[in-house]
């Protein structure tokens, strides 16, 4: 029979401890995933944009209907169209998105993240 001196192991409080702090960052990275995974969303839709033969002459209401309809396809939610400037350059346009997401994280506690990205539609359609 072995002593308690030679015993070792995680005591049932050292489990509930660990058990806690991994729960907390498993919640954690529940609650953040789909935040980024949107901003993915946004970042694919705007480069799909970009890629557009002819995008930097479009006219600017067209290319709002050409990024609308890619958010749709990508069931992004968060964006409006308040959220995005376009900026006549001379090589075309700079689209702009910048958004904040709100998603609610324990009780009274809310998780905000901004975002911010910038794209250039070049007359050839191609990303710089």
């Amino acid at each position: 029979m072995q002593s308690r001196r030679h015993q070792r192991g995680i005591t049932l409080l050292g489990l509930i401890v660990v058990l806690a702090i991994f729960g907390f960052f498993a919640y954690t990275v529940m609650r953040l995933a789909p935040m980024y995974y949107q901003y993915y969303n946004v970042v694919t839709a705007m480069r799909g944009v970009s890629q557009e033969p002819g995008v930097g002459t479009m006219t600017p209401e067209r290319i709002r209907i050409l990024l609308g309809n890619r958010f749709n396809i990508s069931y992004v939610e968060v964006v409006q169209p308040r959220d995005f400037v376009i900026q006549r350059t001379p090589n075309g346009f700079n689209l702009t998105i910048k958004y904040e997401d709100r998603r609610p994280f324990a009780y009274n506690i809310d998780v905000v993240a901004t975002f911010e990205k910038t794209v250039e539609l070049n007359r050839q359609g191609s990303t710089n």
